[in-house]
C-alpha cells in the first residue's frame, strides 16, 4: 500500500465549550458522568414549539479565543443556520449551527512529527449546539435506546481542517496538539472519555502521483488518541485492499468497533445538500465588535507551540523534553517555578527528574500534577542537594518517594533519617583502605588483570558507607589506591 497509494485525510473535531450554561438557553451544563439523565432540560433545548434561542456570550468569547489562537481570519459578522436531519438524539429535528458564514476561517496549527514540524491548515471554526446522548440497551432479549437531553444544546465548537494529513501519526499529533491548545485556553477540559472532545477523520486513498482525491469515508465520534490512530490505520488499509481487488470505495459514514478494531458502516454519507441548510430565522447575525475582539486577543496566554520553541531556545532543551513539558499547561508552569527556585540544578537536570522520576510516581498513583504534595520550591531544593553532591542519585530518588507520600521537604527527611551524602576525602579514604584490606583475594584478582573486580570493590565501599558516600569521590579514591597497589 505504501508504494501504490497515498492516504489523504482531513479532520473534524467537535469540542464542548466549558460554559456554565447551554448555547441558547439558561440550562446548566452538567457532568454527564455524575448527573442523572434529563435534569438539565427546558423548552428551548428540548425543541418545544414557539420558543426563542438566545446566544451565550461566553460561548462566543471562548470560540474566539480558539479561533485567534489558531491564527484564523475572524468574520466580524457570522450567521447561524439550521442543519436539518432526523435522528433520535436531535430533539428539534434540526441543529443550530453555522454554514456559509462561520465564525472564522483560514487558520493554522503547527504539529510535531517524527519528520519534524508540519503546518496543518484550518478550513473553518464555527459554533453550534451539541446533540442529546443516546444509550443503547440490550435487556431480556429486547434492544432499545434511551435519550438523555442533558447534553442537548451544550455549546459546541467545530474545527475543520484541510485534507493535509498523510499518515496516522500526523493525525494523532494534530489531535494531541489541539487538545493541548484547548486546555491552555481553558475552554475545554480535554477529558475525551467523557465525550467533551470528539474527533471525526475523513479518510481516503488515491494512487501515488494522482492529484484527484479518492472517495472518503468519515469515521464518527472517536474519543481517544488510540482509537483515532487505529481507526485511521485500519481504514487506510481497508480502502487500499478494496481498490486492489477492483471494489470501489463508497462515500459512507462509519463507526469504530473498539473491541474488534475494525470500522463498520453506519449509513451512506450525507452530502451538504441533504442537510438543507438555511439561515436560522430566530437568531440575528452574530456581530463581533472590534474592541471586544482585541480585548480577547490581548488576554490569550502563551500557547503550547510558542512555549515549545521558547523552552528549547531559553533552556537548551531538546524537542522531546520541550514537548513533554509543554503538553500540559500545569506541567510547564511547575517546571518554570522549579527553575525559579533552584540554585545549582540545570534546566536539563530539572527536566529529567520531572519527566522521569516525578512523572513515574504520578502515573503509578494515577494522579495529576495539580494534586502533587511537593511544591516547586521543595522539588528545587531536592535537585540542588543532588547537584551539590549532598545526596547521591539513589538516595535522592528514595527521598522523592517519601516527599511524594508525606509532603515533607527533602531537608527534613535527610535530617530525620541521617541521609546526607558524605564527600569527606579522608573519611572515604579510610573506608576504601579497610575494604581493600578485608578483601585481599579480590584485590589479588584485580592485580592479576581481572579489572572488572573494581566494580565489585566499589559496591563494597558503598555498602560499608551505607550508601551515603559520594560515588565520584569513592571512584577516584578507589582508583588511586588500586593504582598504588599496582606500583
Amino acid at each position: 500500500m505504501k508504494n501504490r497509494y497515498e492516504p489523504v485525510i482531513g479532520l473534524e473535531v467537535h469540542a464542548e465549550l466549558e460554559t456554565k450554561s447551554k448555547m441558547f438557553c439558561a440550562c446548566p451544563v452538567v457532568d454527564p458522568t455524575k448527573s442523572p439523565p434529563n435534569i438539565a432540560v427546558c423548552p428551548i433545548c428540548s425543541g418545544m414549539p414557539g420558543v426563542l434561542p438566545v446566544v451565550n456570550e461566553r460561548a462566543v468569547e471562548y470560540a474566539l479565543r480558539v479561533a485567534l489562537a489558531l491564527h484564523c481570519e475572524i468574520n466580524t459578522t457570522s450567521i447561524f443556520a439550521r442543519k436539518n436531519y432526523f435522528y433520535p438524539d436531535l430533539p428539534k429535528g434540526y441543529q443550530i449551527s453555522q454554514y456559509e458564514q462561520p465564525l472564522a476561517r483560514n487558520g493554522i496549527l503547527p504539529i510535531q512529527t517524527s519528520d519534524g514540524e508540519k503546518i496543518i491548515r484550518i478550513r473553518r471554526v464555527h459554533l453550534e449546539e451539541d446533540t442529546a446522548k443516546l444509550s443503547h440497551v440490550n435487556k431480556d432479549g429486547e434492544t432499545y435506546s434511551l435519550v438523555d437531553l442533558n447534553r442537548a444544546g451544550v455549546p459546541l465548537l467545530e474545527i475543520v481542517t484541510e485534507p493535509d494529513f498523510r499518515t496516522s501519526e500526523e493525525v494523532r499529533a494534530y489531535a494531541v496538539a489541539l487538545r493541548s491548545l484547548l486546555r491552555y485556553l481553558e475552554v475545554n477540559s480535554g477529558d475525551m472519555q467523557k465525550g467533551v472532545m470528539r474527533i471525526e477523520p475523513n479518510v481516503s486513498v488515491r494512487p501515488v502521483g494522482r492529484e484527484e482525491f479518492g472517495i472518503r469515508v468519515e469515521i464518527k465520534n472517536l474519543n481517544s488518541f488510540r482509537a483515532l490512530e487505529r481507526a485511521v490505520e485500519y481504514e487506510i488499509k481497508r480502502q487500499a485492499e478494496s481498490l486492489d481487488n477492483g471494489i470501489p470505495v463508497r462515500q459512507e459514514t462509519a463507526g469504530w468497533d473498539v473491541d474488534k478494531e475494525v470500522t463498520f458502516i453506519q449509513r451512506v454519507k450525507e452530502g451538504e445538500d441533504d442537510y438543507r441548510y438555511f439561515p436560522e430565522p430566530d437568531l440575528p447575525p452574530l456581530v463581533i465588535e472590534p474592541a471586544w475582539l482585541e480585548k480577547i486577543k490581548a488576554g490569550l496566554p502563551e500557547l503550547p507551540f510558542e512555549k515549545f520553541h521558547r523552552f528549547q531556545k531559553q533552556y537548551g532543551l531538546n524537542g522531546y523534553d520541550a514537548g513533554v513539558l509543554t503538553a500540559e499547561k500545569e506541567v510547564s508552569v511547575y517546571f518554570e517555578k522549579v527553575l525559579e527556585n533552584t540554585v545549582s540544578a540545570s534546566p536539563k537536570m530539572a527536566a529529567n527528574w520531572l519527566t522521569g522520576e516525578l512523572f513515574g510516581l504520578l502515573n503509578q498513583a494515577g494522579a495529576s500534577i495539580d494534586s502533587l504534595r511537593i511544591p516547586p520550591k521543595a522539588f528545587a531544593e531536592l535537585l540542588d542537594m543532588v547537584a551539590r553532591a549532598e545526596l547521591n542519585s539513589t538516595t535522592a530518588k528514595n527521598i522523592l518517594v517519601e516527599m511524594f507520600n508525606t509532603g515533607k521537604s527533602a531537608s527534613v527527611i535527610v535530617e530525620e533519617q541521617g541521609l546526607k551524602q558524605i564527600s569527606d576525602v579522608d573519611f572515604i579514604s579510610g573506608i576504601v583502605s579497610k575494604t581493600l584490606h578485608d578483601n585481599t583475594d579480590q584485590v589479588r584478582e584485580y592485580l592479576s588483570g581481572k579489572e572488572t573486580i573494581a566494580r565489585w570493590l566499589f559496591g563494597q565501599v558503598m555498602r560499608t558507607a551505607g550508601g551515603k558516600a559520594n560515588p565520584s569521590v569513592v571512584q577516584q579514591e578507589l582508583q588511586r589506591q588500586l593504582k598504588d597497589l599496582k606500583s
